[in-house]
């Protein structure tokens, strides 16, 4: 695989989005490329000594393997566990596009082999105004690869998701299979209509580890199939 970006988003919060973008990034060292990362906004931030540490961020950070700061990882970091652009309005920040746009492309100019940009929550994450986090993959212009959370109503999800992504001009690059509910019914014919239904390769399943890990979560990924 040549020096790629990517923008990887999730069918809805909490279904394993930045597990599945640091074992990718692990598999990519793994693979001897080169690793950088993006989280341009987190909220549910823990205040330590050096400033307020979005835990997710901090797993992708570690995870790069270019010399990269937190803050160039994650450059608006807010306390309060709730939507973003809630959270930036509380803390009388301006959340826009292009807040985000020149620190991420700070990050994809480091020309990394191979660079994730994360989302927060879904696809349709509102900024300020009329603005979306959607409108920051698109105005950078990367292929997207979409994290499912194997559940009830994924399916749903999952092409809504995939059809908004299509319907904004990007490539669906990818999707990732993460069985966050190993328990779902006809999970095997669920995976088969996804497979059937969505307009790029399945990336990986990733079964709900006891042990969760970049390691662990890497060994259920094939970088090879994105483009």
């Amino acid at each position: 695989m040549m020096s790629a970006a990517y923008f990887i988003t999730g069918t809805d919060t909490d279904v394993g989005k930045t597990t599945i973008a640091a074992g990718l990034l692990h598999a990519a060292k793994m693979a001897g490329l080169s690793t950088a990362a993006g989280k341009p906004v987190a909220s549910g931030c823990a205040m330590t000594p050096q400033g307020l540490r979005n835990s997710d961020a901090l797993a992708l950070l570690a995870q790069c393997s270019l010399p990269l700061t937190y803050a160039e990882v994650n450059p608006l970091a807010f306390e309060p566990a709730i939507a973003p652009h809630l959270a930036a309005r509380e803390a009388g920040v301006a959340l826009t596009v292009q807040s985000l746009l020149v620190p991420m492309r700070h990050i994809l100019d480091k020309q990394a082999d191979f660079t994730l940009i994360e989302g927060a929550g879904g696809w349709r994450v509102p900024l300020a105004g009329q603005d979306n986090l959607s409108d920051l993959a698109m105005a950078l212009g990367l292929p997207v690869i979409l994290v499912v959370g194997m559940r009830l109503g994924c399916i749903n999800h999952a092409l809504l998701s995939a059809e908004a992504i299509a319907r904004d001009g990007l490539q669906l690059a990818g999707w990732v299979a993460n069985i966050i509910d190993p328990k779902t019914s006809r999970l095997e014919e669920n995976l088969a209509t996804l497979a059937e239904r969505l307009p790029a390769p399945c990336l990986g399943r990733v079964p709900k580890l006891k042990a969760v890990t970049a390691q662990s979560v890497a060994e259920y990924l094939e970088l090879d199939l994105l483009d």
